[in-house]
């Protein structure tokens, strides 16, 4: 039989003792940490679970930084569509307001004054920047979107701006002898009209006529024509009417009436003797209307052409060689025509910049300054601003007038072209589908947070209770080790009596 003697008890306790100040200590950390281990090892076969579980909190929290980002530039760029919009409606109600017709020392009106400066604020916001980023350059966010008001009106060196842009589409639209590229001719009883082929000036549309006894046909042939032959003398209140489409793509109607008044009023034609006089008399009548016209309706036209050439169009579109003759446009090169937009080029501007708010939510939120709404805007508003008049030409207040209803028009955002708000609209898609990403992310990172305090937490409460627990035995086995270390053999033998 063994015997196991204090000595042999006392080193088990003391092994027991350390064992439990062991546990003492990593229940300690684990009270103080939260954790209930300082490495995956320690969580066993919690620890693929628990590695899982944080790389999708990582992710939600990468998500959740592209959405604060996002929403910060949405925020900005629904700011400057608005004061795009603004400045659109300010430029309507100075037409709208307009007072009587004055010229000032740079030949434009107190309106185009005001254009200038709304011009000058528009173009100053699209080269906002958010981080460094130029909002509204597409995906060339280091560039900035678009050149200064005075390049874009004035040029730069040997490029053109658009005011000498406007004076070639004027010069090349009205031609040489000032009806417009429009011929009037004919002989006997016909009256002809022509156009000389090309895009610039009027273009004939259609002819209607009740002329008794007339025969009208075209417009046709190259270049096209239309004829009018008198079979006889027509009679009054007998009409015709010339539908021309001007070179911004407006239409016109010269409408002409047969009157035995001579001289003939306004928009009439005096019948004569015969054919062949009442033919010379619809001759000088048609003529004098176009050259009315070309001096009114026409340069106002042109100028909205010439806008929209240089405005809406990648490069631009110029008059190609000397204006009043030229017969076609050609595209303008970075040598001899400023760019006015300066950032990228993409056919889906919204696609251009994105951002992964979710596990499978992406969101499009790019802008160009290019944009159709927004380019419209400019030119319009650019065009009222450029545009000078002569106080001394008696068709100014009537040409200015045409000019002003057609930027009126153009700013109010015509049906079936893009506006502001479809633009704002697009983006308030985004700002709602960020909304839903963040609360979906929100959800999913406390669900999964819980689910890894589980594996990776403690139970403050359990582990006070085993902490106590360990203590009191801790202390009880000090207790005996410490007696049992005094013990000996000595204590064991009873002196002898005699």
């Amino acid at each position: 039989m063994s015997i196991t003697g204090p000595g042999s008890v006392t080193a088990m306790n003391i092994a027991a003792v350390t064992n439990m100040n062991n546990q003492l200590n990593q229940l300690s950390e684990e009270l103080s940490t939260g954790d209930a281990s300082q490495t995956y090892s320690g969580l066993g076969s919690q620890a693929g679970v628990a590695l899982s579980l944080n790389a999708q909190l990582s992710a939600i929290t990468g998500y959740t930084a592209a959405a604060t980002t996002a929403g910060t530039t949405l925020g900005l760029a629904q700011s400057i569509l608005t004061q795009l919009g603004d400045s659109s409606t300010a430029v309507q109600q100075s037409l709208g307001n307009q007072g009587a017709f004055s010229l000032d020392n740079n030949g434009q009106t107190s309106t185009q004054a005001s254009a200038a400066t709304e011009l000058d604020q528009i173009l100053s916001v699209l080269n906002t920047q958010v981080g460094g980023n130029y909002l509204f350059s597409g995906n060339a966010v280091n560039q900035p979107a678009v050149a200064s008001t005075n390049e874009i009106l004035n040029g730069n060196g040997a490029q053109a701006g658009l005011t000498q842009v406007i004076s070639e589409r004027e010069q090349a639209d009205e031609g040489t002898s000032g009806m417009g590229r429009l011929t009037v001719g004919g002989s006997g009883a016909n009256v002809t009209l022509s156009q000389d082929g090309s895009p610039f000036g009027f273009q004939l549309s259609s002819v209607n006529s009740t002329l008794t006894g007339a025969t009208v046909s075209g417009p046709s042939g190259s270049p096209p024509t239309i004829s009018v032959a008198l079979g006889s003398n027509p009679n009054a209140g007998d009409t015709i009417q010339y539908n021309l489409t001007l070179p911004d793509g407006s239409s016109q109607t010269i409408s002409l009436q047969a009157t035995t008044t001579s001289p003939p009023g306004t928009g009439q034609f005096t019948i004569g003797a015969n054919a062949n006089a009442t033919a010379a008399n619809l001759q000088t009548a048609l003529t004098g209307a176009i050259t009315t016209l070309a001096q009114t309706q026409l340069p106002a036209a042109s100028a909205m052409a010439a806008a929209n050439d240089f405005f809406n169009n990648d490069p631009p579109l110029r008059v190609s060689g000397t204006p009043a003759t030229s017969m076609s446009l050609v595209a303008g090169t970075s040598a001899n025509t400023v760019s006015w937009y300066t950032g990228g080029n993409s056919s889906s501007p919204q696609q251009t910049v994105t951002a992964q708010i979710g596990p499978s939510t992406t969101i499009a939120y790019g802008l160009q300054a290019n944009e159709p709404a927004i380019s419209s805007l400019i030119a319009s508003v650019a065009v009222l601003a450029t545009t000078t008049y002569s106080a001394s030409n008696p068709n100014a207040q009537a040409s200015y007038q045409a000019l002003s209803n057609k930027v009126a028009t153009n700013l109010s955002s015509p049906s079936g072209t893009q506006s502001i708000d479809d633009i704002e609209a697009n983006l308030a898609n985004a700002q709602t589908e960020i909304t839903s990403a963040n609360s979906l992310n929100t959800q999913t990172q406390t669900t999964l947070q819980g689910m890894l305090q589980n594996i990776e937490g403690v139970n403050q409460d359990q582990l006070g209770e085993q902490i106590l627990t360990l203590q009191n035995s801790l202390s009880a086995s000090l207790s005996v080790t410490a007696r049992l270390a005094q013990e000996s053999l000595v204590n064991f033998l009873s002196p002898s009596s005699g």
